[in-house]
């Protein structure tokens, strides 16, 4: 059998690998030093430069600490993308009364009929990470003004991208019966394509949300400032 010739560089002392790996730091530091390589590659004994970033740390780290942390990242960016919506405008209104505030928790159609009423109450659905409920129901509001057949075709799309899709990260809770429907209207959507999705949605805040609303430190504390600013005038 032939012998297999290395036509690499051959170590001046002819030490092990093992025993060159454990050479003193004073000693790697002087390229004078007669037992060390010419162009040695600061990771590994051999001349070879090719031992790359991944395998340094897979020599310093334990594998466990490189598995965690990859999965650290994976379910921080998923609770990113669940929970994270995009810029939404506040809307415009008035500092509410204390007689407003008050009507707010005598029935759910007055609260969402009044501006700063839906802004808290959109507030508290951040809270519970429900917000693209009220974001859903504002868009499909804003689509029944359009008249423009070409505004409501691309608003209808961006509405079904952003909350009926299930790829979103938005995705509003709807029947199966309600998402056919509107499958079947996207091809030619009109203003109040939404309107069933619409309505089911507003009946889920009413009837899951509202309530926890009324009991929340965010209403609470609209009472209490309603009453101190009433007994100091």
């Amino acid at each position: 059998m032939m012998d297999i010739l290395y036509t690499g560089p051959v170590p001046a002392d002819r030490e092990s690998p093992m025993t060159r790996s454990e050479t003193s730091p004073s000693r790697a530091q002087h390229p004078s030093s007669p037992a060390q390589k010419p162009n040695t590659c600061c990771f590994c004994w051999c001349c070879c430069c090719s031992c790359s970033w991944l395998l340094f740390l897979n020599a310093i780290l334990p594998p466990s600490s490189l598995t965690v942390r990859s999965e650290d990242d994976k379910r921080g960016r998923r609770k990113a993308q669940e929970t994270k919506l995009e810029p939404f405008p506040w809307e415009n209104c008035t500092k509410p009364s204390m007689e407003e505030i008050k009507q707010w928790a005598q029935s759910f159609d007055k609260l969402m009929k009044n501006p700063a009423g839906r802004n808290k109450f959109r507030e508290f659905l951040r809270t519970e990470y429900s917000e693209e409920n009220m974001l859903f129901w504002l868009a499909c509001e804003d689509l029944k003004k359009e008249i423009n057949k070409s505004s409501i075709e691309e608003n209808a799309r961006l509405i079904y991208e952003d909350y009926i899709s299930i790829l979103s990260p938005k995705e509003v809770s709807l029947d199966s019966r309600v998402r056919e429907v509107i499958n079947r209207r996207m091809q030619d959507p009109t203003p109040h394509i939404f309107e069933d999705a619409q309505l089911q949605i507003y009946t889920l805040m009413h009837r899951d949300s509202y309530p926890r609303f009324l009991n929340s430190s965010v209403y609470r504390s609209l009472v209490q400032g309603g009453s101190r600013s009433s007994s100091e005038s």
